[in-house]
């Protein structure tokens, strides 16, 4: 089978057990875009007349089911396939890159190219919207209204709205750095183990590498364990949040010292404990002791220290949830769940949720520049 995302020119391909064939797709809808770019359904892509009279000579499918072959082997177009569903839960954000490149190889050959999906109306008004979105340096929803007022009944699925904003938010391109990128591929693995039980081999790349490892230039930032030291996690594993409901959280803590008692020594050891809370939920936030990136993220919250799975969390890659860890002293310092959505003292959730406990954990400057082993 011609593998996804694949350009072919002039070249068979094999469809499987079902093919274009098998389906009906209704009369031929065809429009143009821009010059040289149209956007249309599968009966346009099929139907060889049609494909003649608007000059078409390269073919964008994003689809279940590649063209038949009769289209695919045809001398005269250059076409390229992508595999997917319409289905919000689809991952075309891994796609849109190749796709925007096709269309603008096509279009800066002063070719004609014709993007299409089954409708014409998501997977392809998709790309399409991309293509937009860098060729003009466009936010989705006026690069959405371009194709709208071409094709007035486009309109992709929310799923993939999302991932077009996101494309645009990383400058579009990938940006595996980018922490919502990070989630966005976190919440797909997670629905991959939802259905297997267990992490599979194409999503292995979520796991990040152990950062206790000995390697050149670590990150200065570190979380260890706080009974034994061990690193576990740098601060670019963190997957930072807001505090959702901390205004409500410290109004709910200003009743508790309001209704407490009053008797000697009781004021001044309850806002102790209000101190201590609003620390832990700021962990490093106004340290001496630990300057740097994290000890200025104040605004970021701190009850729970949400992580990305990393190498040493052996149980993540074979368990839908669980409990974490130390890998040296084998403390429990956290918990996960591919599954199940974890909130937070603040009120903010995540799924799916990798966390460490900040009392099990502390903040760490690590050795700059050399190579350690810590």
């Amino acid at each position: 089978m011609e593998p996804v995302g694949a350009v072919t020119r002039g070249k068979p391909q094999d469809s499987g057990t079902l093919s274009r064939h098998d389906f009906d797709g209704g009369p031929v809808s065809i429009d143009e875009v821009e010059t040289g770019l149209f956007l249309g359904n599968v009966a346009a892509a099929t139907h060889m007349e049609t494909l003649r009279s608007f000059k078409i000579t390269h073919i964008l499918t994003l689809d279940s089911v590649p063209l038949p072959q009769h289209i695919v082997e045809s001398s005269l177009l250059t076409t390229k396939y992508v595999q997917i569903a319409d289905m919000p839960r689809e991952d075309i954000l891994q796609h849109l890159e190749s796709c925007v490149e096709f269309i603008t190889k096509a279009l800066e050959e002063q070719s004609n190219v014709l993007v299409h999906c089954y409708f014409g109306v998501s997977r392809s008004s998709s790309a399409v919207i991309a293509y937009l979105m860098k060729r003009h340096g466009l936010d989705y929803q006026p690069a959405y209204e371009l194709v709208l007022a071409k094709r007035r009944f486009v309109q992709p699925n929310a799923g993939f709205v999302s991932q077009l904003k996101l494309f645009r938010r990383m400058g579009y391109k990938i940006d595996p750095n980018y922490q919502r990128y990070k989630m966005h591929r976190l919440r797909l693995a997670g629905e991959q183990v939802r259905k297997a039980k267990i992490l599979p081999q194409s999503f292995h790349g979520v796991v990040r590498p152990d950062p206790d490892i000995t390697r050149e230039n670590p990150e200065p930032i570190v979380f260890r364990c706080r009974r034994c030291r061990r690193v576990l996690a740098s601060k670019s594993h963190v997957l930072e949040h807001r505090p959702r409901n901390m205004p409500h959280l410290q109004r709910v803590e200003h009743r508790q010292l309001a209704s407490a008692p009053t008797t000697s020594g009781s004021e001044p050891r309850l806002l102790d404990q209000l101190a201590e809370r609003i620390r832990k939920a700021s962990l490093g936030s106004n340290s001496q002791e630990h300057p740097g990136p994290v000890a200025s993220s104040s605004n970021y919250c701190r009850s729970l220290l949400f992580v990305e799975p990393i190498a040493w969390m052996h149980r993540v890659m074979l368990n839908t949830q669980g409990r974490l860890y130390c890998p040296r002293c084998e403390q429990k310092i956290g918990n996960f769940s591919w599954v199940n959505a974890c909130q937070c003292p603040c009120g903010e959730t995540m799924t799916p949720a990798f966390y460490l406990i900040p009392s099990k954990v502390e903040l760490s400057k690590a050795v700059q520049n050399v190579q350690t082993t810590v």
